[in-house]
């Protein structure tokens, strides 16, 4: 259900409803980093990649990202053992910042920008993958590997998904956005870091993860 309903949100936001998406120009503000950018890519233009070049790219892209993401676990894992962490500690806390290091970096330069509907969107749209998208694949990927993974969550991380869900809908709902909105956010997102610090593993014993 999850998995066709991510499907069905790339139908929406790709063809059936295209024009909801597409940047405002009227209300874009100038930013001096956006209008660099644009410059070196106006002075270095040239002809657009050709499809096989740009999948090309991609694969290639995620080849690396791949082998990267191999490094990235064997490290934490032996840091989550020196330091005693749990495992739900460091996959809800250290593996979200560190996995969506670039998606961050971007909302933080569009917000910089003053383009908040595009910094949002990256933030939300970033989530939505993960949770309909990454998280069914991989349940998917284990029965194929024959090693199944469960789908089930203890009452904390529920707690944790549903008051996310809630607080993005409310910061979002208005169209306007300020610093102190935004201390709130990470006032938040630390109070469930300490929370998941102090939880224990409450998944049962023997269960796949």
């Amino acid at each position: 259900m999850l998995f066709l309903t991510y499907a069905l949100m790339l139908v929406f936001s790709l063809v059936t409803h295209r024009e909801m998406f597409g940047a405002d120009e009227s209300k874009d503000v100038a930013c001096e980093a956006d209008e660099e950018l644009t410059r070196m890519a106006e002075e270095g233009a040239h002809a657009p990649w050709s499809v096989g070049k740009s999948v090309g790219v991609l694969l290639g892209a995620t080849a690396f990202v791949a082998l990267i993401s191999e490094f990235l676990v064997v490290a934490i894992e032996s840091a989550r053992e020196s330091l005693e962490l749990t495992e739900v500690f460091v996959c809800v806390i250290v593996v979200a910042i560190i996995g969506n290091a670039a998606e961050h970096s971007s909302a933080v330069l569009m917000a910089l920008c003053n383009k908040m509907d595009i910094s949002i969107g990256i933030a939300v749209g970033s989530s939505l993958q993960v949770a309909l998208f990454v998280a069914p694949v991989l349940v998917f990927a284990s029965y194929l590997l024959g090693r199944p993974m469960n789908f089930e969550f203890t009452v904390p991380e529920v707690v944790a998904v549903v008051a996310s869900v809630i607080i993005v809908e409310q910061i979002s709902s208005d169209g306007e956005s300020n610093w102190i909105e935004g201390l709130q956010l990470l006032s938040v997102y630390a109070v469930l870091a300490v929370l998941f610090y102090f939880l224990p593993d409450m998944h049962p014993a023997g269960a796949h993860q």
